[in-house]
C-alpha cells in the first residue's frame, strides 16, 4: 500500500499542512525545493517562522480559510527562501478536519510562478509605451513612429477626445528626445483668462503693472532646454495666436514690461479636443499658426474604437490600484466584466482609470463584482452601446468559430466561469479569453 505522504512528495507541487498551533506537520519534497528549507528545518516549526510572507500576519489566507470554513484559490503573494530571495507564487488554502468533521488544521499548496509572471511581463511590455497601453492596431502602430519623432526636434501637435491619454503621449516624446534632461512644462491653455495666461506664458518684469513687485519667468523661460506642452490650444484667444505665433517664427519673445527680447530653446508639443481644421476655416484659429503646430500631428483614438484594449486597461488600473489600497483583488467576476466590456466610455480612459479606482476601492474581498461598479453604469443614459453595436461573429456563418464558442463555453461552465482558470486550461491569455468571450456574445447566464 502506498504512503500519502509518499504520492505527496512525488507531487510538483509544495504542500505543507499546520496544526491550529500554526506549527508545521508535514512538508513535502517540492516545498523543500521552492523555499529552500528541509522538512527537518520545517517540521515543529511555524509556518510564518519559514515562508515570512508580508501577508502572514495581517492577512493570512491559511488563517482565514481556517477561521472561515472558505478555502482561497490561485491567490498570488510573495515568500522569502531560505536565501531571503523575495519568490512570487500562487496558492491555494484550505480546512484539515478529522472524521468528526472538526478543524484540525489547514493545508495549503504552493507553486513557483516566477518564470510564468517574467513572460506575462514580457508580452505586457509589447502593450505598453512608456504609461501608455494599447494593444490595438492604431496604438501599436503608434507606439511604433513615436521613437523617430521624439528625436526630431519639431513642433508636434496631439489630437484626440478628452481623456484619451494626450498628457501621456506628450510626456513619453519627451522622454525618449534628446531633451529628456531638461524641463517638461505643461500649460494648460483653457483654465485661464488671456491676461494671466499671457504672464504665464511670458513672464513680466518688476513694475510691468501693479502687482508685478519682482522678476517672474514665465512658462517658456522655464522649459529652456526642455519641452513645452501647451494643452487644449484651441482655446487660445487671438491675441494670444498672434504672440505665440512670433515665438515659433523668431525663436524669441519679450516678457511684459521689457524692451529686450529673450531666446527660445524649447520644443512645443501642443493638443486639443477640438477640430482646427474647421476653427481654421471659421477664422476662430490663425492659419499660418496651425501649420507651425502641426509639422507632426498625431492622433490617439477613442476608447469606443479601440475594445480590445479595455480588458487590458482594466487589468493594468486594478493591479495598480490594488496596490496603492493595500488589496489583494484577484480578478472581475463576469456579470461585472460584461458591464465594464460593453460600456462606451465616453470619458475614454480617464474615465475607466477612474471605474477601477472606485470599484477597488468598494471591493470587499479579492474579486470586483457588480455592486462594486459605479451606479451610473447600471442607468439608461444613452451611453451603453446597443447590442447590435457589439462586435460579434454569427457562429453559424463559420463553423470553425462555432466550435471555438462551444469549447469556450463549456470550458467557462466547468470552471465556473472563473476567467483565470479557464485561461489556463485553454492555454490562452485572459485578456484573449476575455476578447473571445465578447466576440461570441457569451454570458454566464447560457
Amino acid at each position: 500500500m502506498i504512503d500519502y505522504r509518499q504520492i505527496l512528495d512525488s507531487m510538483a507541487t509544495g504542500i505543507f499542512t499546520v496544526d491550529t498551533d500554526w506549527r508545521i506537520t508535514f512538508f513535502n519534497h517540492q516545498a523543500e525545493k521552492i523555499t529552500g528549507f528541509s522538512r527537518a528545518e520545517a517540521l515543529g516549526h511555524t509556518c510564518y517562522e519559514i515562508f515570512r510572507s508580508e501577508l502572514c500576519y495581517h492577512r493570512c489566507y491559511l488563517k482565514r480559510a481556517m477561521e472561515s470554513g472558505r478555502n482561497f484559490v490561485r491567490v498570488k503573494i510573495k515568500i522569502l527562501d531560505k536565501r531571503n530571495r523575495e519568490i512570487p507564487v500562487e496558492i491555494t488554502a484550505a480546512v484539515l478536519r478529522d472524521g468528526e468533521g472538526n478543524i484540525v488544521g489547514g493545508v495549503e499548496s504552493f507553486q513557483d510562478i516566477s518564470a510564468h509572471l517574467a513572460l506575462e511581463k514580457k508580452i505586457k511590455a509589447s502593450y505598453t509605451f512608456e504609461d501608455i497601453i494599447g494593444k490595438d492596431k492604431k496604438m501599436t502602430g503608434l507606439f511604433a513612429v513615436l521613437p523617430v519623432i521624439a528625436e526630431s526636434d519639431v513642433h508636434v501637435l496631439l489630437l484626440g477626445e478628452t481623456g484619451t491619454g494626450k498628457d501621456l503621449l506628450a510626456r513619453a516624446l519627451h522622454n525618449l528626445s534628446h531633451r529628456k534632461k531638461g524641463p517638461f512644462i505643461k500649460v494648460n491653455c483653457a483654465a485661464l483668462p488671456d491676461q494671466l495666461l499671457e504672464s504665464e506664458l511670458f513672464g513680466y518684469m518688476k513694475g510691468a503693472f501693479t502687482d508685478a513687485r519682482q522678476n517672474k519667468p514665465g512658462r517658456f523661460q522655464l522649459a529652456q532646454g526642455g519641452t513645452i506642452f501647451l494643452d487644449e490650444i484651441g482655446d487660445l484667444s487671438q491675441e494670444l495666436q498672434a504672440k505665440l505665433l512670433q515665438v515659433l517664427e523668431e525663436k524669441e519673445f519679450y516678457p511684459l514690461g521689457s524692451t529686450h527680447p529673450l531666446r527660445v530653446d524649447t520644443r512645443i508639443i501642443s493638443s486639443t479636443n477640438r477640430d482646427l481644421t474647421r476653427m481654421v476655416q471659421d477664422e476662430s484659429f490663425r492659419e499660418d499658426l496651425y501649420y507651425r503646430l502641426k509639422v507632426l500631428e498625431l492622433e490617439l483614438p477613442p476608447l469606443r474604437e479601440r475594445p480590445s484594449d479595455i480588458p487590458l486597461l482594466i487589468e493594468h488600473f486594478i493591479t495598480e490600484y490594488a496596490q496603492s489600497q493595500s488589496k489583494d483583488i484577484q480578478g472581475v467576476e463576469p456579470d461585472a466584466m460584461e458591464i465594464l466590456l460593453n460600456y462606451s466610455y465616453p470619458g475614454n480612459v480617464r474615465e475607466i482609470n477612474n471605474i477601477i479606482e472606485h470599484a477597488v476601492i468598494l471591493a470587499r474581498d479579492d474579486t470586483v463584482r457588480r455592486e462594486d461598479l459605479p451606479a451610473y453604469l447600471f442607468k439608461d443614459r444613452g451611453f451603453l452601446r446597443p447590442a447590435a453595436q457589439i462586435p460579434s461573429i454569427q457562429p453559424s456563418a463559420d463553423p470553425l468559430a462555432a466550435k471555438e464558442r462551444e469549447a469556450i463555453l463549456e470550458a467557462l461552465k466547468v470552471h465556473g466561469w472563473n476567467i483565470g482558470e479557464t485561461a489556463r486550461s485553454l492555454h490562452v491569455h485572459r485578456t484573449t479569453l476575455w476578447r473571445k468571450i465578447r466576440r461570441y456574445g457569451l454570458s454566464s447566464k447560457q
